[in-house]
């Protein structure tokens, strides 16, 4: 076994730990990189981008489904070829991935080291049985993993995650779909606007991360317009037959059901890979889980020279959350002992179904009961979205109720990606729901439901500072 010396070693090359070594560099300082699985990021590989991909091509279906609703029809029935959409799903997967492999090819040689990675102490890691790197600190960007639980095992290769979807030459007929988040909801939607006969299972009534019940609601009628979900499902049975899923579940209406699929897809979350680090052999305090506590400021674990970046600690595994916490890692990591807390974004998430989900600053569920008022609107009304016949769903924003300042939202509704940033702005420059009204809104836009959200919000707003007046 060969030594290697080096300032900052990094475990795992995807987005987290691809702007370690970046910032670990720009410090002037060494840093290897290592790596135990293929390059290329998650969102490149089996994440963002091919799933967005195939949500295009049912897009482009679903387009010409509601053609009529605009009198607009064709003749005949629409053919999809499955076969041609994930061709067109995987080529421009393959594209997006060429794009990071050129930044790893243009790392030098030397600081490229394949294996897995397992600690021996703080600073030393043995790379399978061949190299041993003694650093001054170590940033652990490793990624995460679907999770498969344990009664989906005995479905051999009728059980698929998100990443066996986008290796398909082709469409199936039929897909159980067990998870109704950003990963269920955007692939199993998009499936059943190609074609694909969808059932989709969830339990404890939980959808896309919403936790405002109202915009829930909104949100389940649209999507079960579309196809059958269940977010409290009763799945009595999940047994292989031939090539064959055959699953017993109470539907909807109370009544046993018996049905075969040609595969599950298990959309169940993901968990951080940290088995198999050996992090027992770090002065680190772990939890039950194997999981250390770590400072999401300095991405630095407790007091110790190692840092925690990407979707490996599962705080905010988003993309550019990840960009964000490997810079502040490698940073840190390449000035160690000199640690300093990096920038943090306003939280913003969304999930690209239709209608679109997004949850910006403080969501319903961390707010403080009884300091905040709601403002709402909802869209099936709203002028640009039924113009556009997308008007389905609802937003809810919230302030507090002392000072006014805007806190967050939640929202299900049409094109809400663009409203959601701008909401990311507003929460991130710390601004009152009355100076996001100073705001020009154009007329028709769909975000003129988020100005009727805020003006909600306001009228409520300046009613309880009048009530205070009049009580003095």
């Amino acid at each position: 076994m060969k030594t290697r010396q080096t300032d900052v070693a990094i475990i795992g090359t995807g987005t987290a730990g691809m702007n370690a070594y970046r910032a670990a560099k720009a410090e002037g300082k060494q840093a290897l990189v290592i790596e135990s699985g293929v390059y290329g990021t998650t969102c490149a590989r089996v994440g963002c981008m091919p799933s967005k991909l195939l949500i295009a091509a049912a897009e482009a279906a679903h387009g010409i489904h509601e053609a009529p609703g605009f009198g607009v029809h064709v003749d005949g029935p629409v053919r999809i070829e499955g076969r041609e959409v994930m061709q067109r799903v995987r080529s421009e997967r393959d594209r997006f991935v060429g794009f990071v492999l050129e930044s790893v090819d243009a790392y030098p040689e030397e600081d490229k080291i394949r294996g897995h990675a397992r600690f021996v102490s703080n600073t030393v890691l043995e790379v399978d049985d061949h190299t041993r790197i003694e650093a001054k600190a170590v940033v652990i960007a490793s990624g995460s993993t679907p999770v498969v639980f344990d009664q989906f095992k005995p479905l051999g290769d009728r059980l698929v995650v998100n990443d066996d979807v986008f290796e398909w030459e082709d469409l199936p007929r039929r897909v159980a779909v067990f998870g109704p988040g950003v990963i269920g909801l955007e692939l199993g939607q998009a499936l059943s606007r190609l074609g694909v006969h969808i059932r989709m299972f969830g339990v404890q009534g939980l959808l896309g991360g919403i936790s405002d019940p109202e915009v829930r609601a909104d949100a389940l009628a649209a999507f079960q317009s579309e196809f059958y979900l269940d977010t409290d499902a009763d799945v009595q049975k999940l047994e292989r037959v031939g090539d064959e899923v055959e699953i017993t579940y109470v539907n909807l209406d109370g009544k046993r059901v018996v049905e075969r699929f040609d595969y599950v897809l298990a959309a169940t979350g993901r968990r951080p890979n940290v088995a198999g680090l050996n992090l027992e052999s770090t002065d680190a305090k772990l939890d039950k889980r194997g999981m250390p506590q770590f400072d999401r400021f300095t991405m630095q674990i407790e007091d110790l020279p190692i840092f925690f970046a990407g979707d490996v600690n599962n705080d905010a595994p988003l993309l550019h959350e990840a960009a964000d916490e490997g810079q502040i890692a490698g940073r840190n990591a390449a000035k160690w002992p000199d640690v300093s807390p990096g920038f943090r974004r306003a939280p913003i998430a969304i999930i690209f179904s239709d209608p679109q989900i997004a949850v910006v600053g403080q969501g319903y569920g961390s707010l403080p009961e009884g300091e905040y008022v709601t403002g709402a609107v909802s869209f099936s009304n709203q002028g640009r979205s039924r113009i556009m016949r997308k008007n389905r769903g609802r937003m809810h924003v919230y302030a507090d109720r002392s000072t006014g300042r805007f806190l967050g939202a939640e929202m299900a509704g049409p094109a809400v990606e663009h409203m959601a940033h701008l909401l990311s702005w507003a929460v991130q420059q710390r601004l009152t729901v009355a100076e996001m009204l100073q705001m020009p809104f154009y007329h028709p836009v769909v975000e003129e439901g988020l100005r009727t959200a805020l003006r909600d919000a306001q009228a409520q707003l300046e009613a309880q500072s009048a009530r205070a007046a009049s009580a003095v």
